[in-house]
């Protein structure tokens, strides 16, 4: 595949997954009724109102910590030459946490990555921090992962890398695998079937990493879910995704929503993130997967030109460095786990 087209499709993701972001931000941690009467449909960037539970009165276009964790993950892995050394991550999200509280934001870190801060503060060794971590948050930060990473052998190790100091579950890992393989697949040029295919198959490899917790097979649940919505109208679908494949910051629900999302609307980006902003729960998480799958496939160029210059505008946002920066990584070390990244990686492999 041709460098500039491989480009265009990683911008597409980075740009993808901010702009769902920035239509879930109004929006999120509401129900779909509360959703209906404050907004009514989400056609575009809205400002989020005074009583949003989250982003209080923040302005249209904003984008949220999925994007920020996710640009900071790129910075990091950069910087690292294809690493992310424990410590330095965690010190990343405590710098990046106290940022947002100066700033007045009530968008913090995850149940999840808080635990795990906290017990790397008392002592708790990196590989044991993330032991109980399910939530979406690896998965909502691993798009650079995806365009750093070709798949292949060592491809899961380093996701495993990049998530463990504060998702070491077996749900956690497999979430964010089946992110990072949709968006990889995506680089490199596959159609939006087969990259699925790969997110499914990241996602079985992913669950026999770190600790095992109970949850719903994430690979299982993917692979139902893409052939139950395949065909469903925007009002079907949106119950479907709602009421049973769910809509929380519970991984097996989040992520298999927003691939789900990937499968039934492919075909139109603009479509499938503005109905993930109007379904409920953590729409700015499921609209930022979605839309970093979808903007792999699409390009830059085949998502909404509007949305893309607005929350570049809004965010004074533009990632064509990092991005340049991550395709380098993707073409001078294969994989970032490369070199000792096997055994960085089965670290992670602790199951109990």
């Amino acid at each position: 595949m041709r460098a500039a087209e491989s480009r265009e499709r990683a911008l597409g993701a980075f740009y993808g997954l901010a702009i769902g972001d920035a239509l879930g931000m109004p929006t999120q941690s509401m129900s779909r009724t509360a959703i209906a009467e404050t907004y009514g449909p989400i056609t575009a960037f809205r400002d989020a109102v005074a009583q949003q539970p989250i982003a209080p009165g923040m302005a249209a276009g904003s984008i949220t910590d999925d994007t920020e964790q996710a640009l900071l993950v790129a910075r990091l892995v950069i910087e690292g030459d294809g690493h992310i050394e424990p410590k330095a991550f965690a010190d990343a999200l405590r710098d990046w946490e106290a940022d947002m509280i100066r700033r007045g934001s009530r968008d913090l870190l995850g149940p999840s990555t808080k635990r795990a801060l906290d017990r790397l503060d008392a002592g708790t060794p990196a590989e044991e921090a993330g032991r109980d971590g399910t939530t979406n948050g690896a998965a909502m930060r691993i798009t650079p992962i995806g365009i750093a990473t070709p798949l292949g052998e060592g491809f899961v190790d380093a996701v495993v890398e990049a998530s463990r100091v504060t998702h070491n579950t077996g749900l956690g890992i497999a979430a964010a695998a089946a992110v990072a393989a949709a968006v990889s697949s995506g680089v490199d040029g596959a159609d939006l079937k087969s990259s699925l295919d790969e997110a499914e198959r990241a996602a079985a490899e992913g669950a026999r990493r770190g600790y095992w917790v109970a949850g719903g097979d994430i690979a299982a649940r993917v692979r139902w879910a893409r052939g139950w919505v395949r065909g469903m109208d925007r009002a079907t679908l949106a119950d479907a995704l709602a009421e049973v494949i769910g809509t929380s910051v519970a991984a097996q629900e989040s992520v298999v929503a927003a691939v789900a999302l990937a499968e039934a609307l492919g075909d139109d980006p603009a479509a499938a993130l503005t109905l993930a902003a109007e379904i409920g729960g953590d729409t700015d998480t499921v609209a930022a997967v979605c839309g970093a799958i979808l903007g792999a496939h699409h390009g830059v160029a085949g998502l909404p030109a509007q949305l893309v210059r607005q929350v570049r505008e809004v965010n004074r946002l533009d990632l064509a460095d990092l991005v340049d920066g991550l395709l380098q990584l993707r073409g001078r070390h294969g994989q970032i786990g490369s070199g000792d990244g096997g055994t960085r990686g089965r670290a992670g492999d602790t199951r109990h």
